[in-house]
């Protein structure tokens, strides 16, 4: 028989505690306390778990348990992120990959240098028309009939251009200052015939550094493109074609023209405003108030497509409150600049650190209140703060970047500015919540029906989906092999005949997305999207993406315009869509596996190594009952396992 062994010192047994519940050593006075008493007991432990650096050290349990970042689970292609500063030399504007659909090139925003609404020059006077002379003719020039802003400037691209300053003195050191002038110097052909492909460029001049005009002439890259010069024009150049590939489309002169895209019969869609090819289109600024996440400071200069606030295209009726908003002229950011992020996509952050946290504060409240553990699972309790508050309350807030169903009414939510990120809130989540499990977080840190049960699975029930040791698999050819239901089919069922019908419970939400599908919304069928599929119409005018649109089986082709988690489903698997996940958590509740799960993880967390065999044989179902009995109080379950025997051994 082993000799048994020795508890460790009253001091490494503070320190040990302290470290374990609050992240930190002992303090002198705590040392000194600790002494004086000869011990630390019961209530020495209850008190360290009533400091605020015990929470702290809850919300990190909970987050390493719940895998709650999810920094890497949302895709933001940054096409809706804002560059510039709002000055008066720096604009607002989308210069990503928006830019190209907008302005005609990536990274491209638009002239700060002049106000949309103002006509008091021009940029190159000498290839475009006179100024307008009154209000009204400046406003025809500015703006389309329905108020869609046009260009004020133009340059030309120099992915398809080489542009070469022109402004070399003269010889008597006079100097050439616009393209005029460097025409009438021969620097755009003995007669000044290239004139049109001069392009007065911002550049900075000096130094200290100025934006400047300076002249340039802009050749094609490509080398086999030749000049194409217009009898009718004083044979000036009007564009640059390529003899040698009659498949190149010609390069011609940019102007303050946008072109419009053409439907498959050739005629041209009216609103559907395209730049002209080789050529960046620029409109001016306008001034509005700061963007919603500086709300109440200085306004700021703005792009006139960036300012614009439309719901829909005023031509084509297509909607502005979709992620295509940023690649139409007529859309914009909307009011506050909401559909757009911040320049340094601290918008974006922001909402992510708020998501993440979310689960960690539900988990927290339900141990600070004492309450019954497992309500971490079931609670409709939860927190937001500013971010969260103004995304839930505004879709157009985070579009086409979150696809989150707010959580609660607008007259549930609290009603915080974005500002308040360190500002949070309790409310009462709508009915069909259920604790962490709902949460954006989870939904989208494990973005399939299928990833959202194997973590609940392993965080919760300690368990994973493995075949078992004597599986095995009929021959290929065995029509078992090609079943399209993977609860069926040989091989895969062996985990999949659980995982499927668990996976029901999160069948009323969307994958990959937080998006609950209400079922007045999303009903069990709908024959607008069975007659799309029968048609051959599987996108239905994108209103059938959550529907089965495709048949693979005979199951699959009696199930067209089904919602997709009803596909291969059984009576009883649809009452668990219909419940939703706390359905799950009342049947496990019943198997006594979620009290044992947890307290393995607590013996882990805190005695830092999984349970022995003979320490599962000794304590685990005792810890089990005992935590049922203090009614599944998460901090009683703490104080037995640090005042067990096997902690005051560690050494």
């Amino acid at each position: 028989m082993c000799a048994p062994v020795s508890k460790v010192p009253l001091e490494r047994h503070l320190r040990q505690l302290t470290l374990d519940l609050l992240g930190r050593p002992p303090t002198y006075e705590e040392y000194q306390a600790a002494r004086a008493k000869g011990q630390v007991s019961v209530e020495d432990v209850r008190a360290l778990m009533d400091k605020e650096e015990f929470y702290a050290r809850i919300r990190g349990y909970h987050r390493a348990l719940l895998w709650s970042n999810v920094s890497a689970s949302v895709f933001n292609n940054g096409n809706s992120r804002l560059s510039g500063a709002g000055s008066a030399t720096d604009a607002f504007s989308l210069r990503g990959n928006s830019s190209r659909p907008l302005r005609g090139a990536n990274g491209q925003g638009c002239d700060s240098y002049m106000a949309q609404d103002v006509c008091n020059a021009r940029q190159d006077p000498h290839a475009d028309p006179a100024l307008p002379a009154t209000t009204a003719a400046c406003s025809a020039e500015r703006y389309d009939e329905r108020g869609v802003p046009k260009p004020v400037s133009w340059d030309y691209d120099t992915n398809f251009y080489n542009c070469t300053r022109v402004d070399q003195n003269l010889a008597d050191g006079t100097p050439v200052k616009t393209c005029q002038e460097a025409a009438a110097a021969k620097r755009l052909g003995d007669n000044g015939e290239r004139i049109y492909f001069c392009d007065m460029r911002r550049i900075n001049v000096g130094s200290p550094a100025v934006p400047t005009l300076v002249p340039h002439e802009c050749k094609p890259r490509t080398a086999t493109y030749q000049p194409v010069a217009d009898a009718a024009d004083g044979n000036r150049v009007t564009s640059y074609e390529d003899p040698t590939v009659t498949s190149n489309a010609p390069l011609k002169r940019c102007g303050l023209t946008l072109g419009q895209k053409r439907a498959s019969n050739g005629v041209e869609i009216k609103g559907s405003y395209e730049p002209q090819r080789g050529c960046v289109h620029r409109e001016g600024y306008v001034t509005r108030p700061a963007p919603f996440w500086n709300a109440g400071t200085a306004d700021v200069r703005v792009c006139a497509i960036e300012a614009q606030t439309r719901s829909a295209n005023p031509w084509t009726l297509e909607p502005c409150t979709t992620a295509r908003f940023n690649g139409d002229r007529s859309c914009g950011c909307g009011e506050g600049m909401r559909r757009c992020e911040a320049t340094n996509g601290s918008t974006h952050d922001a909402r992510v650190k708020a998501i993440s946290a979310e689960p960690e504060l539900i988990a927290e409240s339900v141990v600070r209140r004492d309450e019954p553990y497992f309500n971490i699972l079931t609670t409709r309790r939860s927190f937001l703060n500013g971010p969260l508050s103004e995304m839930y309350r505004d879709p157009q807030q985070a579009v086409g970047v979150f696809s989150a169903t707010a959580p609660a009414t607008p007259e549930v939510l609290p009603n915080l500015p974005f500002a308040q990120a360190d500002t949070w809130k309790e409310y009462v989540r709508d009915s069909e919540h259920s604790g962490v499990l709902t949460t954006p977080s989870f939904l989208y840190r494990f973005p399939t029906q299928r990833a959202r049960v194997n973590h609940f699975y392993a965080a919760f029930l300690c368990k994973a989906f493995t075949p078992p040791d004597n599986a095995n698999l009929p021959p290929a050819e065995d029509a078992c092999n090609r079943e399209n239901n993977l609860a069926k089919r040989c091989g895969c069922n062996y985990c999949h005949a659980t995982i499927e019908p668990t996976g029901a419970h999160w069948g009323r939400y969307a994958e990959r997305a937080a998006l609950f599908l209400q079922p007045e919304q999303f009903p069990r069928y709908d024959p607008k999207c069975r007659d799309c599929a029968l048609s051959g119409n599987t996108s239905c005018g994108g209103e059938c993406g959550q529907y089965v649109m495709q048949a693979y089986d005979g199951d699959g082709a009696n199930s067209l315009g089904l919602l997709k988690t009803y596909l291969y489903r059984t009576a009883d698997e649809e009452k668990n869509i219909e419940s939703g996940p706390a359905l799950l958590v009342q049947r496990m509740l019943q198997t006594g596996d979620l009290e044992r799960c947890t307290v393995r993880r607590v013996w882990q967390e805190f005695l830092g190594r999984p349970m022995s065999v003979e320490e599962q044989r000794l304590y685990l179902q005792p810890l089990a009952d005992d935590f049922a009995r203090d009614g599944h109080r998460f901090k009683a379950l703490i104080e037995r396992v640090l005042m067990s025997d096997a902690y005051r051994r560690i050494d």
